[in-house]
């Protein structure tokens, strides 16, 4: 979902790689674990898909690099000792993947994406779950906030052109 202002960089070929070795060496992860960890590395700026990490999981377990346990159901992956010296041997390149991703922090535009998604949820809820005088309400809200933000650009505007 894309609301305005630059998008967020996409990852490189071969990030979702090096993004999941950095994190691996920090300790064993589940796959789910391994994508959370890597969206809050970079701020949010970056959640690889499951169909990128778990290929690129088994590709490593294939390379000696990784392997896999199932200690509680769920498949944990740790680094082996071949995996541990490439950390060492590639540790500018995993610390590069992160660099990559540190412009899309600081520009405040995932903050507003994350607040656009809560208010999505929000209104979803109320459409979905909410009596007929809620809906109304609802409406009610989102063409009030609608309006007030189109206002927050106009008086952005008047501003700038008095200047």
């Amino acid at each position: 979902m894309h609301f305005g202002g630059p998008r967020p960089p996409k990852a490189r070929r071969g990030d979702v790689r090096t993004g999941i070795l950095a994190v691996l060496a920090n300790g064993s992860r589940n796959g789910y674990q391994i994508i959370q960890e890597i969206s809050e590395r970079s701020g949010g700026a970056w959640k690889p898909s499951p169909g990128s990490v778990y290929p690129t999981l088994q590709q490593l377990e294939d390379e000696g690099l990784i392997t896999a346990d199932r200690p509680e159901g769920r498949r944990t992956f740790e680094l082996t000792e071949d995996g541990r010296s490439y950390v060492r041997d590639h540790a500018d390149d995993l610390a590069e993947v992160w660099e990559s991703m540190a412009d899309a922090q600081d520009d405040g535009h995932q903050d507003m994406r994350a607040m656009i998604g809560q208010v999505v949820g929000a209104a979803a809820q109320v459409a979905f779950a909410g009596s007929p005088e809620q809906r109304d309400a609802a409406r009610e809200v989102l063409v009030d906030a609608c309006r007030r933000l189109y206002q927050i650009l106009a008086d952005g505007q008047d501003e700038e052109s008095q200047r």
